[in-house]
């Protein structure tokens, strides 16, 4: 599986070209903004993009979808417990001075078990709210594409509309139960591994010291 990071817009959000190379199918995950440029990469990959999958529908996460789609009309999977989210989007961006376009509406439901395919890849499924009521991860036996849950040193903020410390918590202990050796490749910022989160990261450290405690 060949794995390109797009870093994109103001906000720096990471969407990704997966690439399944024996097959030479694709899939897209959050197209956050400069449309233009992520087509771009999907025609220079000279692979079919058959899917966008979103892990959840903040603005920066779903503001090139519209621009994408226009050029490779494929279906758009999302859980439905983020539709508030993906109906408030333009009016969010506009919130911090960002204009995109209102993105289409999804085709396809996630759901907690489900499995998606790109090629003859196959990812579960994992739905873990807390940064967004339907945020959703992907992850096989080697990666976990992450969105905005798990960051390298830092977690996914709560203090938006519909966001809950307590349940991101419950979402992350469930994604450190992956195993250590799968590399992480969130929304924003670089790559990371389970296992070095577990160790460094300062907010799951606090997170397992309490833990501690309670027991």
């Amino acid at each position: 599986m060949k794995i390109e990071m797009l870093t994109v817009g103001p906000l720096e959000e990471n969407c990704y070209l997966v690439i399944d190379e024996s097959t030479n199918r694709a899939i897209l995950i959050d197209p956050g903004d400069e449309p233009d440029r992520i087509v771009r990469a999907v025609h220079e990959s000279g692979a079919t993009l058959d899917a966008v999958w979103l892990t959840h529908a903040h603005f920066d996460h779903v503001g090139a979808l519209a621009g994408v789609l226009r050029e490779f009309p494929v279906p758009v999977y999302m859980h439905p417990l983020d539709a508030p989210l993906h109906a408030q989007a333009v009016d969010s961006a506009l919130r911090y001075g960002i204009r995109i376009e209102s993105p289409p509406a999804p085709d396809r439901q996630l759901s907690e078990g489900d499995r998606v395919t790109v090629g003859s890849e196959a990812l579960a499924v994992m739905h873990v709210p807390g940064h967004a009521p339907g945020h959703v991860v992907f992850h096989n036996d080697d990666v976990v594409f992450g969105g905005d849950c798990l960051f390298a040193g830092s977690i996914g903020r709560t203090d938006f509309e519909y966001g809950d410390r307590e349940t991101l918590d419950a979402s992350l202990a469930r994604i450190m139960e992956l195993g250590d050796d799968l590399t992480v490749y969130p929304g924003h910022g670089r790559a990371t591994t389970i296992r070095a989160e577990r160790a460094t990261n300062p907010f799951l450290l606090g997170q397992a010291r309490l833990l501690r405690v309670k027991r």
